[in-house]
Formats: structure tokens, sequence, C-alpha cells
């Protein structure tokens, strides 16, 4: 079985929390099934709002985090024939020069978190979604009544997945009766 490459981008937008919760679970993913080969890419900025919403680095999830000048990292060229990545969360000067530089036409989930748009912002996301993307704004959803803020996370984290090709259990599916697995 060939394992599914995935990328985790994770920039200075707020929304760390989204971010960590996302890695940790394609981390255990990969260790438990290995069917995931995780690569994580971090913005300069990113690491200082890690640790302001999410304490500690995001090293501590244990796994390698490589740094966004790194042209080294394994997934640095799209010949590499990663199959997917997501930014998660992504400020709006990455997301506009993703916009007006996007050439691959893999699998890129980018998850917004900042608010208010402006005409700008809003013209990059159409761009993107134009060029292939999925804008998938940091916005929870509460039919499924969230009681944590890990709940609350996990509604927004569950579609990132559905999107990146990779199965949970996360949520409850509209419609089913029954409720989701307990979450690692």
């Amino acid at each position: 079985m060939t394992a599914r490459k995935i990328v985790i981008g994770v920039t200075g937008a707020s929304g760390a929390p989204y971010a960590r919760r996302l890695i940790a679970l394609l981390r255990d993913r990969a260790r438990e099934s290995g069917d995931i080969e995780l690569g994580c890419v971090l913005s300069p900025t990113a690491r200082s709002v890690w640790k302001l919403e999410c304490g500690g680095s995001p090293e501590d999830l244990g796994v390698r985090i490589f740094e966004n000048d790194d042209y080294g990292a394994p997934f640095a060229s799209g010949s590499a024939g990663w199959h997917a990545m997501a930014i998660v969360p992504c400020s709006m000067g990455t997301l506009g020069r993703i916009a007006h530089g996007m050439k691959e036409r893999r699998t890129l989930v980018v998850v917004p978190r900042e608010t208010p748009m402006s005409t700008i912002h809003l013209e990059n996301l159409l761009a993107l979604s134009r060029a292939g993307a999925l804008v998938l704004p940091a916005c929870p959803s509460f039919y499924g009544a969230p009681r944590t803020l890990e709940q609350a996370l996990d509604t927004v984290v569950a579609r990132a997945l559905d999107h990146l090709g990779v199965e949970h259990a996360l949520v409850k599916r509209w419609g089913s009766a029954d409720p989701p697995k307990e979450a690692r």
C-alpha cells in the first residue's frame, strides 16, 4: 500500500489550535496504519502564534517540522509527488501569494481564519477557488452540539480531513444515528 503524502502548512494567522489538532490526528494515523506520510512546514510567524494560542512548540507533537525556506524539504518540489496540502490556518498574505502563483493541480485546502475580509481578500479567495483550491473557512458548526473547544475545532478539522481524503470518525455525520467515535 502506498502512503498518502500530505503536507500541513501553518501560517501566523490566529487558529493554531486547528493546526495542532489536525497534525496530531494525522501523526497518530501515520503511526498506527502507515497509510499517511506527513510533512509539516511553518511560516516565520507561525511559531509565535502557536506559543500564544497553544503553548509550547509544534515540535512537541513529535513530528518533524520544516521551515518555510527549507528547499531540502521532501515536499519542496512539485515533482516529489505529494498528494495533498492543507494550510491551517492560512493568513491572507499567504493566501494572496498562493492565489497568484499556484501551479500544481493537486488537492489544496486553505483554512483562512482572519476577519473581517476586505475586497482584496475575497478576490484572492475567488482566484484560489477558480484555480482548484478548496476554501474552508475556520467556522465551526454547532448543529452537532459540541460541548468542548476540541469538539468545536473538530467540526472544521473533520471537513479538512474529508477533503484531504482521510477517513475519520471525529464528528457525527449529518443524518447518521451513530455518535462519533471517541477522538484520539
